[in-house]
């Protein structure tokens, strides 16, 4: 399978300003594992199911995929804000991107969320900053 090189550019947002998240403030709730990991997985579900359902009408599709994937993370106790753009992306990603279909959420979503968690675990508690423990909690 072939990606044109711009294909995961909203990728590299969504996963960035994560990024910004569990290694700036890792002691917010929302830098959590459970938040980081669920909130991504959770949401690029949504996302993938949405556009599956409703690809045709962009307008009302990109509104639910963001919509539900909040509901949903809040019900899942997983609250991230960079998951809404996770499903957003699921949805906007061009034709590629939805080729990917429900593999979207294995790879790049967990794939990505999971090796950002470890190089979070490496930096935060490699330093010698108190306030640098990650995580706070797990589940």
């Amino acid at each position: 399978m072939h990606f044109e090189e711009t294909a995961f550019l909203f990728l590299i947002g969504s996963f960035g300003a994560s990024a910004v998240l569990i290694y700036g403030e890792p002691m917010a709730e929302f830098s959590q594992p459970r938040n980081l990991i669920g909130g991504h997985v959770f949401s690029a579900l949504v996302g993938v199911t949405v556009f599956s359902v409703m690809g045709k009408d962009i307008v009302i599709a990109t509104a639910l995929a963001v919509s539900l994937s909040s509901v949903v993370m809040h019900f899942t106790r997983t609250l991230h804000p960079l998951g809404e753009a996770t499903a957003l992306i699921a949805v906007i990603g061009g034709e590629k991107m939805h080729a990917l279909d429900h593999a979207y959420i294995i790879s790049p979503v967990l794939t990505g969320t999971v090796l950002m968690l470890i190089v979070a675990l490496c930096v935060n508690n490699l330093s010698t900053n108190p306030k640098r423990h990650y995580p706070t909690y797990w589940m």
